[in-house]
């Protein structure tokens, strides 16, 4: 969206003014320069102009990251488009740019927070339209963002503050979204609809899983069960139908594989010839050889290697995949979901483990040598107990005298100085960097922080308010820590477009407007005029 604004309000402008002629005398209080205002500060007209806009930048990452490793991609899981907002907000102060910094929308959050059932696990349980309803939410966030912030310039150069360059290169807080739509909540025609409104509301790039819908499990829990790959390319095609159909031409498909927890399936598909797909995902299921006589009254039989044999089936008509198969089924899954077109994979593993990532993925990269993952740095993992039971093995092999360090209790915060910790927080510091250099991973993502934090931040406000320090608890250790970080939302008001409907008031009744923002409004409690203090004008609060 850079150097789009200026152009943009030119245009704008002219455009009013047009058809203020057109329309006469009873256009005369429309403004051209308050028109022009509003239409700046919300370039994104509907969420497909979002999709197309966010397919570009996608595919312009993905082919910066094919050329230099070093240019990944990252995001963090977001579950109410106000937390998005905040989070976009927060990386354009800090970074000043949103490049390469998307969004993540999660199903394991949607089905935690935002069902009319209530909180639910990960099992595809919840309503479908909360999820498309979740992405157009976060970008209604997103572009009032852009309002506000657009609205705060415009009362600048009105005051005659030099800021027309930050107008005319504003950058919108709208990012890329990599959207879960689970294994699609039904059959392709089910997934193909729910893309298409996911689609709508803005969803550039979506993700499938290959877990049966109406069995799906959390990528992290037991129970999974996978479809063969003729079900799963079915949907792949559904949710590439949806972006054609829509007019989103690079739009992004990421195709995830369970199969490397997943010890289950439930259809057996019906091979056309030897070695075809079907014939493959075959060979992976356990079974027993039998003899004709010896076969049960409805026992289910495959002819393998010339002889008959017994897949093993569970009490619940599951079948069972052979012990061992697990990293072989993944190479093979990924490689199918990439020759039948997936532009991204996502490989669910048990482990933050570079080095067992990258033994995958460089065997996926021998047959589809762009091959690139998005990897979910998940909460799931305990990642202090991970590196340090990974640094343990190393010092280990090293030679070093391990004789301090109690191998089953690594977690212990005694631990918490030694070398063991320092090597192993260094690990965890670089694994994306490492990630992205030898495991072709593009994406890295957080699938669940803000569950985390916003449950971290209750426990300690609730400790110390509802304590001795009262009050104390919520001044210190949150709006002082507003103030003096500069975040957004400490002037709350401005922050839920108060301001910005001060000004649209103006512009619709003129003088007769009736304005929140006067001499009695609380919010000017935090605007600083000192020359001592260094003055965020965004905020008007101090640093």
């Amino acid at each position: 969206m850079k150097n789009l604004a200026q152009s943009n309000y030119g245009s704008a402008i002219e455009t009013v003014r047009h058809l203020k002629t057109k329309y006469g005398n009873s256009w005369n209080a429309i403004n051209p320069e308050s028109a022009a205002r509003m239409i700046v500060q919300n370039q994104f007209k509907t969420g497909l102009d979002i999709a197309k806009y966010t397919a570009a930048i996608m595919r312009k990452d993905m082919a910066a990251y094919d050329a230099d490793s070093s240019k990944y991609t990252q995001s963090l899981g977001c579950w109410h488009g106000f937390v998005a907002q905040q989070k976009m907000i927060a990386v354009k102060k800090h970074y000043k740019t949103t490049s390469k910094k998307y969004l993540y929308l999660s199903g394991w959050m949607v089905a935690a927070l935002r069902s009319e059932f209530g909180p639910l696990p990960d099992q595809s349980m919840h309503e479908k339209t909360a999820v498309s309803g979740l992405i157009e939410e976060i970008y209604d966030f997103l572009r009032q963002a852009d309002a506000i912030e657009l609205n705060d310039l415009f009362r600048r150069l009105e005051k005659g503050e030099d800021v027309q360059d930050q107008i005319d290169n504003f950058e919108t807080h709208v990012v890329p979204i990599i959207a879960d739509i689970d294994a699609g909540f039904g059959n392709e025609e089910a997934t193909y609809l729910l893309a298409k409104k996911m689609i709508q509301a803005g969803a550039c790039a979506i993700q499938i899983e290959n877990q049966v819908s109406d069995a799906k499990q959390c990528g992290h829990q037991d129970g999974k069960v996978t479809v063969p790959h003729e079900d799963f390319i079915a949907k792949l095609n559904a949710v590439r139908y949806a972006f054609l159909e829509l007019g989103v031409e690079d739009g992004v498909i990421v195709a995830r594989t369970d199969s490397e927890g997943a010890g289950l399936t439930q259809k057996l598909p019906v091979s056309q010839e030897a070695g075809d797909i079907a014939s493959q995902y075959l060979a992976f299921v356990e079974a027993e050889e039998v003899a004709i006589a010896d076969a049960k009254e409805d026992d289910v039989l495959l002819k393998r290697d010339g002889k008959l044999v017994r897949p093993t089936r569970l009490a619940n008509g599951l079948y069972k995949f052979k012990e061992g198969s697990n990293i072989d089924r993944v190479v093979l899954d990924c490689i199918t979901s990439l020759q039948n077109g997936a532009d991204l994979l996502w490989i669910e593993t048990p482990t933050p483990d570079v080095k067992q990532i990258a033994h995958m993925v460089n065997r996926i990269k021998a047959v589809v040598p762009n091959a690139k993952l998005v990897y979910n740095n998940s909460p799931s993992f305990n990642w202090t107990l991970n590196f340090r039971n990974q640094v343990y093995e190393e010092m280990l092999a090293e030679g070093e005298n391990m004789t301090a360090y109690d191998r089953n209790n690594l977690m212990d915060v005694q631990y918490d100085g030694s070398e063991l910790c320092y090597r192993a927080d260094q690990k965890i510091k670089t694994f994306q960097i490492d990630g992205a250099r030898d495991a072709g991973i593009f994406h890295h993502l957080i699938t669940l922080p803000t569950y985390h934090t916003t449950a971290l931040e209750m426990n300690n406000l609730t400790e110390g308010y509802f304590g001795e320090d009262g009050m104390l608890a919520y001044v210190k250790g949150i709006q002082r820590q507003e103030i003096r970080k500069t975040v957004s939302c400490v002037k709350h008001q401005r922050m839920a477009g108060s301001d910005l409907g001060d000004d649209h008031k103006t512009f619709f009744a003129g003088e007769k407007a009736l304005k929140a923002g006067g001499e009695k409004n609380t919010s000017n409690q935090f605007e600083v005029d000192s020359k001592s203090n260094k003055v965020d004008r965004k905020l008007n609060v101090v640093v």
